[in-house]
């Protein structure tokens, strides 16, 4: 009996070391939590002009890959012109920032990089070239339901910025 306590109580401490030595899970860290503001299903509308409604449409926010990656699944019907399309986010240990990559059904592709900026996230497009526009990605007056999402231009290499599409997202209530 002693003999079956004393393989017994070695057992145990062998599965509790074990369980100590277990490595930190991937994308655990804060850093990984930086853009969880922005998850959820999303009623999206914009303007024409400030008080013009223009169109809106849909964006589904999800964690996928284990919680590593951040996937957008955008429908802007058709005021947009049936505009489809998706993104992959995630954290980048190795440059301390976001990374996020935008394809859509209308051959758009954007690679874009950044992380939080204020009380907001901004993510900037990599330049592939001299003659590439500066873009970028303005996500702000965020609340629990509701933010504002800018598409902006520079044409001064970004020391000023232009509003090409302004979003207001409200959070769906399922």
């Amino acid at each position: 009996m002693r003999t079956i306590f004393v393989i017994a109580a070695v057992m145990l401490m062998g599965c509790a070391n074990v369980a100590a030595q277990q490595p930190q899970a991937a994308c655990a860290g804060p850093e990984y939590r930086q853009m969880d503001f922005w998850v959820g299903v999303w009623d999206a509308r914009w303007d024409a002009s400030p008080g013009t409604p223009a169109g809106n449409g849909t964006n589904t926010i999800t964690r996928t890959l284990d919680g590593c990656v951040i996937q957008e699944d955008f429908d802007g019907g058709p005021a947009t012109g049936n505009l489809i399309g998706r993104s992959m986010s995630m954290y980048h240990a190795p440059l301390q920032r976001w990374r996020q990559t935008w394809v859509d059904n209308q051959g758009g592709y954007f690679a874009l990089t950044g992380g939080p900026v204020g009380q907001g996230f901004v993510l900037e497009n990599t330049r592939l070239s001299e003659s590439a526009p500066y873009l970028r990605m303005v996500y702000e007056d965020i609340t629990a339901n509701a933010f504002t999402w800018r598409w902006q231009r520079s044409a001064d290499q970004g020391a000023t910025w232009t509003d090409s599409w302004v979003i207001h997202y409200t959070r769906r209530q399922e």
